[in-house]
């Protein structure tokens, strides 16, 4: 009997080990799609803005939600379409991501209150988290990088002690230097999987 409850417990930890890895090798695909295809991407995240207002409209008018938690979520997808003017650039000091990322933590807090008061099956529950609150964050997490891949239009003066190079040159050279979540991945990838030297 024990033996098996053991044994339980283990295949419980290998489960979740290749979940995570499934979830991070998505993750990193979705962020190489998004680095290569910006400007579907922005179309993408602004149907998924437009969807999730659509829901909220829809939770107004046919379901008995409290209107300050509706509201709260159309207020935060005002923002969230505030940072669609100027993607895939996001300035994470601008005034609007701070807004948006306060938004979330409101929208998730009023939401735990809500549903803690309010009983609803898990289902439903799972369906307001994922396609009001994840959905759209979600979009631009994943977008963070896609900085990266955007051609310049400006060539940056040369530092101190370094030469200038020429537009192109400067734009490869950021290029290869990743940031934002590929960064991250890369980063993992390296130290769980280091490159094995050919033997000759």
């Amino acid at each position: 009997m024990w033996f098996l409850i053991i044994l339980s417990w283990l295949a419980t930890f290998v489960h979740v080990c290749l979940a995570t890895l499934a979830l991070a090798a998505g993750l990193y695909y979705l962020a190489e799609l998004v680095e290569e295809y910006t400007v579907i991407t922005m179309r993408v995240i602004r149907w998924l803005v437009a969807i999730t207002a659509g829901i909220y409209v829809g939770l107004i008018i046919f379901e008995d939600f409290p209107y300050y938690l509706t509201l709260t979520g159309l207020v935060s997808i005002g923002f969230y379409s505030l940072l669609l003017k100027t993607f895939p650039f996001i300035e994470l000091s601008s005034p609007v991501f701070i807004l948006s990322c306060v938004l979330v933590i409101v929208n998730h807090y009023l939401a735990f209150q809500y549903f803690a008061d309010v009983w609803h099956p898990f289902s439903e529950v799972i369906a307001y988290f994922t396609m009001c609150l994840w959905l759209v964050p979600f979009g631009f997490f994943i977008s963070l990088s896609a900085n990266d891949n955007i051609l310049p239009t400006t060539h940056m003066p040369a530092t101190e002690g370094k030469k200038s190079d020429d537009l192109v040159t400067s734009y490869f050279n950021k290029k290869s230097k990743r940031s934002g979540i590929l960064s991250v991945f890369d980063m993992l990838k390296d130290t769980i999987i280091p490159e094995r030297t050919k033997r000759f």
